[in-house]
């Protein structure tokens, strides 16, 4: 299943010692089956009591689960381990037995999945996912536009002649940008994702190359 994504997730239950697992990873000897498995593309990274453990196939996570289990087990700690599979449609990390969409009408349901956690999230005081910003020719193009993205039920903010519109979604933001852009097609249009910048705790540890 080349081309997917998958998380190794473990949770240590023993986070004062858990050190020593990092520390095994980071100097881990692998043998030549073991790195053949693994497919030499396995990124591991930590946030607190948690590591993660990234690989492009579910033969290399299953062996990447392998190898925490039997560190951990070497090492006497007690870890919650599970595999996860990426589903972009949703854009979630989703238990490895929920298996991808296979059809437009399981990817739509997906996506409104999405739509709706951001949308609370939003409603919970967050940022949207995605930001289209517009400058437009003039004050009052920017005003009428504003006026009428108001009307869609569209989170606007504008400065002078520069709008920022808000969007749950990179889909939602691109029908956002054309729409605007077939009306205003002189209009300067950019699409920015709201960068999601990782706590200072969650740190590469390596790659095994």
């Amino acid at each position: 299943m080349n081309g997917e994504d998958w998380r190794v997730e473990v949770e240590l239950k023993d986070e004062q010692h858990g050190y020593s697992l990092t520390e095994r990873l980071r100097a881990l000897d692998l043998d030549d089956a073991t790195r053949a498995r693994l497919g030499g593309h396995v990124t591991v990274t930590r946030d607190g009591s948690k590591l993660f453990l990234y690989t492009t196939t579910q033969e290399e996570a299953d062996e990447a689960a392998r190898v925490v289990r039997d560190l951990s087990s070497a090492e006497r700690l007690t870890a919650e381990i599970r595999t996860t599979l990426w589903h972009p449609a949703e854009a979630a990390w989703k238990d490895s037995s929920v298996p991808l969409p296979h059809s437009e009408s399981e990817e739509a349901l997906e996506r409104q999945r999405r739509e709706e956690r951001e949308r609370r999230e939003v409603e919970a005081g967050g940022d949207y996912a995605w930001h289209v910003h517009v400058r437009a020719h003039d004050r009052a193009e920017a005003a009428a536009l504003e006026r009428r993205l108001l009307d869609d039920q569209l989170s606007v903010k504008r400065r002078w002649r520069f709008l920022t519109i808000g969007a749950l979604t990179e889909e939602q933001a691109n029908d956002v940008a054309s729409a605007i852009l077939r009306e205003l097609p002189e209009a300067e249009i950019r699409i920015e994702p709201t960068l999601d910048i990782p706590s200072p705790s969650f740190v590469l540890i390596r790659s095994w190359l």
